[in-house]
This record gives C-alpha cells, structure tokens and sequence, in this order.
C-alpha cells in the first residue's frame, strides 16, 4: 500500500503545469490550489492574530492547549506561501503534541528579499519572549523554506543575545542558496516537484543581488552551529535539496549539538503535508516530529 501511495503522489505532483515562467502572482495562486488539497485535522481550531508586528495564526487544539508553544515558519521558497497553506502541517503537529502554534506571515520576495523576512521572525519570537514565555518552552518548526527559517532565525536570535528555542523541526529545510549539494544534480528529474532552474529562479527573487556564500543564506555549508538546541531534520529522498539537509545534519552534528537525521525512501519535498490518509509515511514521520517536540519542550 505505501508504494501505490508514494506512486500516486509522484504521479499528482507531474501532473502538467503550465510551461515558461511564470509571474509571481501565478506561483503564489498554484500553491494556494495545491495546499487546499491537503488535509487539515477538524480537532484544531484557528484564530488570525499579530506577532511581532506581522500577521500570524494562532492553532489550538479544540480542548485548549497544554503549555509550549511552537513557532511555525511556513514554505514556500521565500515567494510565495502563507500560514493558510501551511496549516494541514502545522495543524497536524499541534493535534499530534496538544502544544499551540503561532505561524507567522512573514515578508515575501521580491517585493521584500532578504532580509525582511528573516527580520519577521526573529521579532515574532523575541514577542513570544517578552509575553512571559520561557525559550525552553517554546520550539521552531517549518518546512521548504520555512525549515531554512528555522536555522536562520535561531542563527540571528542567538547573534542578538537572546536564548535559544528548547527544539527545531525542520521539514526538508532550504538551508543552502548556493545549490551546491551533489542531489540538485543527482536528484534532477526524480524530484518531482523541483528542477534546478526553478529553485534557482524563486532564489534570485530572495537574493536580489546578494551574496549567498554566507550564514543567513546558506547555513548548511557556513553556519557555525555551536550551542544550538536538539535538532529534527525530516527529508525524502526524491528531492534536489536532499544535501541541504545532509549537509546541516553533518554541520550540527560536527559543532556539537544533538542531531536527528530522519531520512524517508521514495519521498517528495515536505511529503508530511500529505498526512490524514493519503500517504502513511506522512503520518509517520509526523508522529516521530511530535515524540521529538514533546520530549524536548520543557513545561511546568
């Protein structure tokens, strides 16, 4: 049954797109469409919010929440993307742990490169901070992008003097703007939601001319990682930035920080969005991410 899944979902995400480049506002509307297609736990509820100065979603479950927050940067190559498309994913982390969930609408290129969004969230954590909330209860998680988020905003938060999150979770992070793992070549065609010129064109959109050979950009190749928190990287390996998360895996590791690389065969890019019954791996591994943030989000 898991590989008639996996083969379904391959064959969904091939399905024909529209050929050339497409506008922005094109990308943004095909990932809107197909986000909706994914499931979304009915145990949860939502409430649009501030954090920080931006807009977020607050995600509960229905009962109310147990004490720890997580912090959910969504995908969507720094282009397009919203907490709305992120909530099959992060509605299934909170049905899963109790915990509640800000996910923050950060600032999109091109209209806002880098840094802006990245400037988001360190302020929409530095609020969860000064409401009363302890570090050590609070965890980042995201995906695609997001998942680079997560490293990137810890990177700023502990340049800034502030302390670090008690956990990260990252869902086949982008954490490496100058493409230079092996997989965007070994993986090109078998992903089969990514070319290299794809990524590429959504990337200079970030970069607007900026250097990507440094930390905030590229972390899994020039972060130090030195006194971050217990880490969760998540990846499939039908994907061009499988090395991304390879390559973070091995940095972490090397500086000292506990690191689980949790690797799924046959797997597309964020393939945990396809949880509720449309893919057991998805389920599965959503399952590892929620023992991993219980058991690092200290409560009282």
């Amino acid at each position: 049954m898991s590989k008639e899944q996996l083969a379904k979902v391959d064959a969904m995400l091939r399905l024909p797109r529209p050929q050339g480049e497409r506008s922005v506002e094109e990308l943004r509307a095909g990932f809107r469409a197909l986000m909706d297609q994914m499931t979304v736990p009915d145990d949860v509820r939502t409430t649009p919010t501030t954090l920080g100065g931006r807009p977020a979603l607050h995600v509960e479950p229905d009962g109310g929440a147990r004490p720890g927050t997580i912090l959910y940067f969504h995908g969507g190559g720094f282009v397009f993307g919203s907490p709305r498309t992120a909530l099959s994913l992060t509605a299934q982390l909170v049905s899963r742990t109790g915990f509640g969930s800000y996910s923050v609408d950060y600032r999109l290129a091109p209209e806002h490169p880098f840094p802006a969004g990245l400037e988001d969230n360190v302020r929409a954590y530095r609020a969860l901070l000064d409401s009363g909330l302890d570090a050590s209860a609070i965890a980042f998680a995201g995906d695609s992008a997001g998942g680079g988020y997560c490293v990137t905003t810890a990177l700023a938060a502990r340049d800034a003097g502030l302390p670090l999150p008690a956990a990260i979770v990252a869902f086949s992070p982008g954490v490496d703007m100058t493409r230079t793992g092996e997989s965007m070549t070994t993986k090109e065609g078998i992903d089969p939601i990514f070319t290299r010129a794809a990524v590429q064109h959504t990337g200079a959109m970030y970069l607007a001319g900026q250097d990507p050979a440094q930390p905030l950009l590229s972390p899994a190749v020039h972060a130090d990682l030195s006194g971050f928190p217990p880490m969760l990287i998540q990846v499939g390996t039908n994907e061009i930035l499988l090395d991304d998360s390879s390559r973070l895996a091995a940095r972490a590791r090397n500086a000292g920080v506990n690191v689980i690389l949790d690797v799924t065969a046959d797997a597309p890019h964020v393939f945990q969005a396809f949880a509720g019954g449309t893919l057991d791996e998805a389920d599965q591994a959503l399952d590892r991410a929620a023992l991993f943030l219980n058991q690092h989000i200290r409560t009282p």
